[in-house]
């Protein structure tokens, strides 16, 4: 079974889109969670860091007598902090006061920004500003003295700078627990699309496991179609393509077997009147020597045709035979030399061939069909491969098998017919020379009879310069322990 990435398959794809939305989801809900607390607690903290340094003011400013010195700002200063009853968070804060250019500050802390200190000076409400200072984040505050009679400012404002430390720490735990909760959902989420992929795929794997089926050959088989949604449909749908690709196959396999019947009924109907034919035909060409010119040349054509639909019947015959799976072997124990010598000799093609047969070589097999084999091979070279080519039947026993090579030097099969040089009624190309004389069924019938023997017969794709056929026959070699 073929391992395929993750997010090539559909489990994996709804598994990753879950698992995305999910801290997609998280994500957003932290953040709008973060946000708004952030909001809730840096307002509460400025809340209380102005209010408390507005009370202080107003519990310092009566007393303050204006112009102020350093000295007088810095008791401004010592009398700023917090109050009874103050928020806690003042505690954290630093004070500073300034007059004009003057300015009265702790000598340890942050410092008060010189932009809130520019802006204060003619404020006369209270100014508030987050900094950084020295990677802490600090809430400066000002707040003008004004006076009571017309709220006019008084050149005096005090400051504050509260460190958001613990603000900070409790956002960022805030954050740390989002985190947190959102594994637990993450985990949920997974699981749940685990058992909703399961759910889907399902069919999707039966409808898989149904098309490999019928790529088997094994049409017309069905599926449970119990979804009644898209995959439902599906199934409905693959059901019906099933029956009919079954049905059809049913149809052409009667159509293929009427057809095969009619082509042997019709060929023993044949045989009789052809050998009265034949026989009649094979007179008048022995005779033609005593005829007219013209009738001894439509003699002889009339000898030739009906000795080549002799052929043709026989092939149809054979090929009905394997059709019919009534081709039986008649085993027998032969000198192979001498087989393919009676076969050479018999069609006067001795001449034409170079044999190379090992004499002592016997084998166990039906003497008829690899006479049937080597006629067709040699006989196709013959025809095909010229005059002036070269033919060599060839044959060599590898322990108990063996292998026949049948080679000519002829220009060669087309490549566009090799593919289907053994289908049935294919002939080679006119430019392998001369009249095709054959009936396209001699190399059908060669191969049939090398299965029927257990062996293979094969064009060999990568032989130059010719043609060469390759007879593998296993087990035929006859060995005798002496």
């Amino acid at each position: 079974m073929r391992i395929r990435p993750p997010a090539t398959t559909l489990r994996g794809r709804l598994l990753l889109s879950f698992a995305l939305v999910s801290v997609l989801a998280v994500a957003a809900a932290t953040g709008v969670t973060t946000l708004q607390a952030r909001d809730v607690v840096l307002r509460e903290s400025q809340q209380a860091a102005v209010s408390g340094l507005r009370a202080s003011v107003q519990a310092v400013g009566p007393d303050l007598r204006l112009p102020l010195d350093r000295a007088g700002l810095r008791l401004l200063v010592s009398q700023l902090g917090p109050s009874a009853g103050a928020e806690s968070s003042s505690s954290q804060a630093t004070y500073a006061a300034s007059f004009g250019d003057e300015l009265v500050a702790p000598s340890r802390g942050p410092s008060v920004p010189t932009s809130i200190r520019r802006e204060a000076r003619t404020a006369t409400s209270t100014l508030v500003q987050r900094v950084r200072v020295d990677g802490s984040t600090y809430l400066a505050v000002a707040v003008p003295v004004v006076t009571r009679t017309d709220d006019s400012a008084t050149g005096v404002v005090v400051y504050s700078m509260t460190s958001l430390r613990s603000q900070d720490t409790v956002l960022d735990g805030i954050v740390k627990a989002s985190a947190t909760a959102a594994v637990p959902v993450v985990v949920a989420a997974m699981i749940l699309a685990l058992l909703v992929s399961t759910g889907l795929l399902r069919p999707v794997r039966r409808l898989h496991a149904a098309v490999e089926e019928m790529s088997n050959g094994r049409l017309g088989i069905q599926v449970p179609a119990v979804d009644r949604g898209e995959l439902g449909d599906l199934a409905r749908s693959f059901n019906q393509m099933s029956r009919d690709l079954h049905d059809e196959r049913e149809t052409l396999r009667q159509m293929e077997a009427k057809a095969r019947r009619f082509a042997a009924d019709v060929s023993h109907e044949l045989r009789t009147p052809l050998s009265a034919m034949t026989a009649v035909a094979g007179l008048l060409a022995d005779e033609a020597d005593l005829l007219p010119d013209d009738i001894a040349e439509a003699a002889t054509l009339v000898a030739e045709e009906t000795h080549h639909l002799t052929r043709l019947v026989e092939e149809l015959i054979e090929i009905s035979r394997f059709d019919a799976g009534t081709a039986v072997l008649r085993l027998d124990e032969i000198n192979l030399s001498e087989l393919v010598g009676r076969s050479l000799t018999a069609r006067d093609w001795t001449a034409r061939v170079d044999l190379d047969v090992p004499h002592e070589l016997r084998i166990s097999v039906d003497p008829r069909r690899i006479d049937v084999i080597v006629a067709n091979l040699v006989g196709n070279a013959v025809r095909h491969a010229g005059e002036a080519a070269t033919i060599r039947l060839s044959a060599r026993a590898t322990g108990a098998d063996l292998v026949i090579d049948v080679v000519d030097d002829g220009p060669g099969i087309p490549s566009d017919v090799r593919p289907y040089i053994f289908d049935r009624f294919v002939k080679g190309d006119p430019a392998r020379g001369g009249r095709s004389e054959g009936s396209g069924l001699g190399l059908s019938i060669a191969r049939e009879n090398a299965e029927l023997h257990g062996g293979s017969l094969d064009l060999d794709e990568h032989h130059d310069g010719g043609t060469r056929f390759v007879l593998g026959l296993p087990d035929v070699v006859v060995v005798h322990d002496d």
